[in-house]
């Protein structure tokens, strides 16, 4: 533990010599301002650099602060985010037979904002849900980043049911969070549309910090088996799906 602590002080310390220096500055300035061995120095710089918070000029080779600090604090852009997301998300509709959303939190923090929408590859009749806000708590999406986000989202209160399946009493909506994070995905069995069920896992960028839930739509029993249990091929495809996305993300702000 001392030793994280540590890491993150010299990172720290590091920005802020960047910052206060009034130009770039070389590997061996920074090492022998902070008294850290070359090494330690670049680690942890390459590791600065790779989040976008520091950068460095490819003519000399010397370090300055990076874009990435200017854009902490906002969330990412949900065009970017789709756009890094819209091959795997059909590729995924394709391999499951269900519908594909891409949810982030809203701007208020109380719902589920669908940012990229698949149909379900059978042709069947079915509504553009790109763009529409969906309630947090009664929507597998939105259960994911209660679970996984939950500084960016707060369920609505009281909670508003939406069909008898919808999770209503904050004690078992608390139960229910709990369980998706101890399993890793999160479940919706009908809670927001009567019959239709969807699951979700949280896409992650760098740091394992989670910027949207990637989710599958179809009918419960497609799903999900009689006796509520995640049928393990969406599942899996899900989960694959959503680290090839988060390997998109690495090393972007």
């Amino acid at each position: 533990m001392t030793r994280q602590i540590q890491s993150v002080e010299r990172a720290a310390a590091l920005l802020r010599l960047l910052g206060g220096a009034g130009r770039p500055l070389a590997l061996a300035e920074l090492a022998a301002a902070l008294d850290l061995p070359r090494p330690t120095a670049h680690g942890i710089l390459r590791t600065l650099r790779e989040e976008g918070l520091v950068a460095q000029d490819g003519a000399s080779g010397r370090y300055l602060l990076g874009d990435g600090l200017s854009r902490l604090g906002t969330p990412w852009d949900r065009h970017d985010l789709r756009a890094r997301a819209m091959n795997w998300a059909d590729a995924l509709a394709a391999g499951t037979g269900c519908a594909v959303y891409l949810g982030v939190p809203a701007a208020d923090g109380r719902g589920v904002d669908v940012v990229h929408h698949v149909f379900r590859p059978d042709g069947s009749p079915q509504v553009l849900r790109t763009n529409t806000v969906q309630p947090l708590h009664a929507t597998a999406w939105g259960l994911c980043l209660l679970a996984f986000a939950p500084a960016s989202v707060r369920a609505a209160e009281p909670l508003e049911g939406y069909t008898r399946r919808t999770v209503v009493d904050p004690a078992a909506l608390s139960r229910e969070l709990t369980a998706t994070r101890r399993r890793g995905w999160a479940g919706d069995q009908g809670g927001w549309e009567p019959g239709a069920g969807g699951l979700a896992v949280p896409v992650r960028s760098g740091g394992g910090l989670t910027v949207a839930a990637l989710g599958v739509g179809g009918p419960v029993e497609e799903l999900f088996t009689g006796d509520g249990r995640a049928r393990p091929d969406p599942l899996e495809e899900l989960t694959g799906a959503a680290t090839e996305i988060a390997a998109g993300l690495e090393g972007l702000a």
